[in-house]
């Protein structure tokens, strides 16, 4: 059997998805940019599929600026908002994504003040402290994950969002990981910049999208054409945009069939690790459905000699999935998460992350592997 675990990764490509761009690998060719028939035909496309993702999230078309990839729309909210408003101040967490973490790192070294929030040892942030920066820093920019890409904690972005509107701050929120998973009302979220990238829910590589809210002026990132209303130069990914578009389309579609499918699968895999190997955890707030992204579970195992070679066995066994390691050792630092949380260097991490196309006989399978490395007791029937 071979088992992909590492949606949080990357996912899959739908099918559906796949025959929505093909048209535009093929037949439709044109430079968007072109006022001839050809380019007219492709600049219709992307307009489309920039109403299609407005419409869903409740924004307005010219809110949507399409880029690279998630980390692009990062650098640009960030990067964009820090010199256009002369913001000199940041707040940010030691548990984002490195595409923020750096890229705060990035602006600090530039002359902004960096502010890190405060965090208990499942990593849920504290609000209060946020109230407290903010208090004393009133144009701050602050950038904080919707849901955390390692352990799958989720943040209460409208509560972080209703604090920043008080205190006239600039919110970015990272959803890389929630967009096509949860549904975004950005008229009811007070954030300027919301982000998608169209591969962590079964899109293309390579594209993805930056909401910012109307009136919300940035500096460009990329300079060199007047793509985008100015706002990143260079000819569009046509076929990755349609295919980013249909592929959110499909997400909201199906939501909440998928999104009871794959938790099913999350609490058949705790329960089944719990059965099989004394002294199995879960890291940050993993295990608790109401607090953390039902597409990722991360196993805290047993000390153990095995554990240094554990992802390499898996792979053997045709399982794909991704660890972490609160250890640093030369140029391998470990998880800047799970160093952020004190999780214990001596034990093995897994990060479990599902899709609408894992079943429960993957899930059992991989817990059997497991088993077997972990204790030497026959499998319970």
């Amino acid at each position: 059997m071979n088992v992909y675990f590492d949606n949080a990764a990357t996912t899959p490509l739908d099918p559906e998805v796949l025959d929505a761009m093909l048209p535009f690998l093929q037949n439709h060719f044109g430079n968007p940019s072109s006022i001839h028939g050809h380019g007219r035909q492709v600049r219709a496309a992307i307009e489309n599929a920039r109403k299609t993702i407005a419409h869903l999230i409740n924004a307005a078309p010219a809110e949507i600026v399409f880029t690279s990839c998630g980390t692009e729309a990062d650098n640009y909210a960030a990067f964009g908002s820090v010199s256009t408003l002369g913001l000199t101040h940041g707040i940010t967490s030691a548990l984002e994504h490195h595409a923020v973490l750096h890229t705060m790192q990035a602006l600090e070294k530039q002359g902004m003040q960096l502010s890190y929030l405060r965090h208990d040892a499942q990593g849920r942030l504290d609000l209060a402290h946020l109230e407290e920066l903010l208090a004393t820093h009133p144009r701050t920019f602050v950038s904080l994950m919707h849901a955390n890409n390692e352990i799958g904690n989720l943040n209460d972005i409208a509560a972080i969002g209703d604090i920043c509107a008080q205190h006239n701050a600039v919110f970015h929120t990272d959803t890389v990981q929630t967009m096509g998973h949860y549904k975004h009302d950005v008229q009811q979220l007070k954030a300027n910049f919301l982000v998608g990238s169209a591969h962590k829910f079964h899109g293309p590589k390579g594209v993805g999208f930056l909401y910012r809210r109307s009136g919300q002026t940035v500096n460009a990132l990329i300079h060199g054409g007047s793509q985008e209303r100015n706002q990143r130069a260079g000819t569009e990914n046509v076929y990755g945009i349609v295919g980013l578009a249909k592929a959110l389309e499909i997400a909201y579609r199906d939501m909440a069939a998928h999104q009871q499918h794959i938790q099913g699968l999350k609490d058949r895999f705790m329960a089944k690790l719990r059965a099989e190997i004394d002294g199995v955890e879960f890291n940050g707030t993993s295990a608790e459905s109401d607090q953390s992204l039902y597409t990722v579970l991360s196993v805290s195992l047993p000390p153990s000699d095995l554990n240094e070679m554990l992802l390499f066995n898996l792979d053997i066994n045709h399982i794909s999935c991704s660890g972490g390691s609160a250890c640093t050792s030369g140029a391998n630092a470990g998880s800047h998460v799970l160093n952020a949380l004190g999780c214990d260097p001596n034990r093995g991490t897994i990060r479990f992350s599902m899709s609408k196309y894992n079943t429960a006989e993957e899930v059992d399978y991989a817990v059997t592997q497991l088993a077997k490395m972990y204790r030497k007791e026959p499998l319970k029937v």
